[in-house]
């Protein structure tokens, strides 16, 4: 079966990091493009970042340019965020997902089926 396990999250101060991680098992890792997306309480889920399968190039949301940074590794089969210079509006649920019909991103990576995974709270305090 299918699994994506995300670990990482945790409770984080303004200002700081945190890096998640996404062990993927069940399909081939680099037959997918492999996405972040999160979602807050009263809030549109939001894709957050995307890494394609091939290249590896990325995508990200205007929101976390510039401070979060996606990676991937084959040798593991693990998905990574790195997120800095977290602010209270990035606290949400995390999941990592397999994004479907396609090895590469596109600018409407978010919008594709994708199998999830479960998710990882991080919570930014002020």
């Amino acid at each position: 079966e299918v699994q994506l396990v995300e670990s990482g999250g945790g409770l984080v101060q303004a200002g700081g990091s945190l890096r998640l991680s996404c062990a993927a098992s069940g399909f081939t890792f680099d037959d997918y493009a492999l996405g972040w997306f999160r979602q807050a309480p009263g809030k549109e889920r939001e894709g957050v970042s995307c890494i394609s399968s091939s290249d590896r190039s990325t995508s990200d949301a205007d929101s976390v340019k510039g401070r979060f940074t996606i990676s991937r590794d084959s040798a593991r089969d693990t998905v990574y965020l790195q997120m800095d210079r977290l602010t209270p509006e990035d606290t949400a649920v995390y999941y990592c997902a397999a994004i479907i019909y396609g090895t590469v991103c596109g600018d409407t990576w978010y919008t594709r089926s994708a199998r999830w995974g479960h998710g990882t709270q991080v919570t930014v305090s002020s």
